[in-house]
């Protein structure tokens, strides 16, 4: 049975407002993760300007761990270092900024360790606004380099949402 142009329109009015939904959603979802991205790639650019200074390592092990009898064992190495600023003397602890992470493979922890065995001169770079914190390994800048992924997301439901606005425009001229 054909369709009359009064419930054709209604159709197509009801496509163009689920293309409209979907479309915000991928707008949504993907300026979330490019605003996610962004902070991580502006955090990483500030700490790749922090001051290098020298320091020293003082303590670096490996300390197994693990959750409950049913888990694997996880490895992460505990570290310390000392280092200066100002004429004061500091203490850090943090590999990167996210601190030290936890890995169930023990070779990767081990290579950290041996790296920064005790005694190791090396530097680390020290937040210009508080020197408490201090990183050996600033975080990578490749957020900004991906930013473009989800940007297809914005840009995509950006689209359809335009296409399915003039369909709608359209369809009420009828």
């Amino acid at each position: 049975m054909p369709k009359r142009d009064g419930e054709q329109v209604a159709v197509n009015a009801a496509g163009s407002w689920y293309l409209i939904v979907l479309g915000l959603s991928l707008v949504l979802i993907g300026g979330v993760f490019c605003g996610l991205m962004w902070r991580s790639f502006d955090r990483a650019r500030q700490m790749h300007a922090w001051p290098e200074v020298p320091c020293v390592i003082l303590q670096s092990e490996v300390v197994e761990s693990r959750h409950d009898e049913q888990s694997p064992f996880q490895y992460q190495l505990v570290l310390s270092y000392g280092y200066e600023v100002g004429g004061k003397a500091y203490t850090g602890e943090r590999l990167s900024l996210r601190g030290n992470p936890k890995t169930t493979k023990r070779h990767v922890v081990e290579g950290q360790a041996k790296e920064l065995e005790v005694g190791t001169r090396t530097v680390c770079r020290v937040d210009p606004g508080n020197p408490e914190i201090a990183v050996l390994k600033p975080d990578s800048k490749a957020p900004g380099y991906s930013i473009w992924f989800p940007a297809l997301f914005v840009v995509g439901g950006a689209g359809m949402v335009v296409k399915a606005a003039l369909r709608l425009r359209a369809a009420r001229g009828v």
